[in-house]
């Protein structure tokens, strides 16, 4: 199914909806998922009442369990800024369009004085052209399949300068996504530099927009623009799991 998208006024491009990319991390009972601040581990529960099993393979007619996860620490989610504010804001009422222009941008975090990789605004990146473009996806190096099960709990993963965050904002960037737990520091006494400037907490707050952590992007997917669709959880809370997917524009 091609489908033609008019981006801009100048601007119409044509996707394959047949052949999306998934770019999140498929979320599975037990701790081989990615983990991050100290969350539990996901658990897939059988229920069970009177003489009814949810389990078929323990002689129950039909399937039926119970999830527990922690959006937030077991895998791929989207969050608005009620993760940050006491608005009581939820990502389902914030974010009310899924498909967005968007380009994909391989990043080398840099080791700073403290020991810290963090990744940082270059020449390299002030120079693409983000015309149109108003969602970043970030695929950090070295980039490998552990990340789909990496615990970062206590590690101190990279992450993202507020500066840089700043000089997307300048672009018009509203949707961010990344491959890393977080944008900011795994432990910064509550400053997320990062996340306030994005959001514009609190003077200048950017309500529709939004942040995706803990995606995954695989290495043969080419850094380049694409149609992004985001599918998620109608879920009244400041993050719920989603499932980014993007679609390689046809070249012409």
């Amino acid at each position: 199914m091609i489908a033609e998208i008019c981006v801009a006024k100048e601007l119409k491009i044509r996707v394959n909806l047949n052949k999306p990319i998934c770019i999140s991390v498929p979320i599975k009972e037990g701790d081989e998922n990615p983990n991050c601040y100290w969350a539990e581990p996901v658990k897939f529960e059988t229920i069970k009442s009177g003489n009814f099993i949810g389990s078929v393979r323990e002689g129950g007619p039909v399937n039926y369990q119970k999830l527990q996860i922690t959006p937030h620490g077991n895998g791929t989610h989207i969050e608005g800024y009620g993760h940050i504010t006491s608005s009581g804001a939820t990502i389902n009422k914030q974010l009310q369009s899924f498909h967005f222009y968007c380009k994909l941008i391989t990043v080398t975090p840099t080791k700073v004085a403290n020991g810290d990789l963090v990744i940082k605004l270059t020449n390299e990146l002030k120079t693409l052209d983000y015309t149109h473009i108003k969602a970043i996806a970030l695929r950090t190096l070295p980039n490998n399949s552990n990340k789909l099960t990496k615990n970062y709990s206590g590690n101190n993963p990279p992450y993202v300068d507020y500066e840089l965050i700043r000089f997307f904002v300048t672009k018009g960037i509203d949707h961010l996504l990344i491959d890393l737990p977080s944008i900011d520091r795994e432990e910064d006494n509550g400053a997320l530099l990062a996340h306030n400037e994005f959001w514009g907490t609190p003077d200048n707050l950017r309500e529709n927009c939004t942040i995706t952590e803990l995606i995954f992007v695989d290495a043969n997917v080419s850094d380049d623009n694409y149609l992004l669709n985001f599918q998620m959880i109608n879920l009244e809370m400041d993050a719920a799991p989603c499932n980014p997917t993007l679609y390689k524009i046809i070249k012409t």
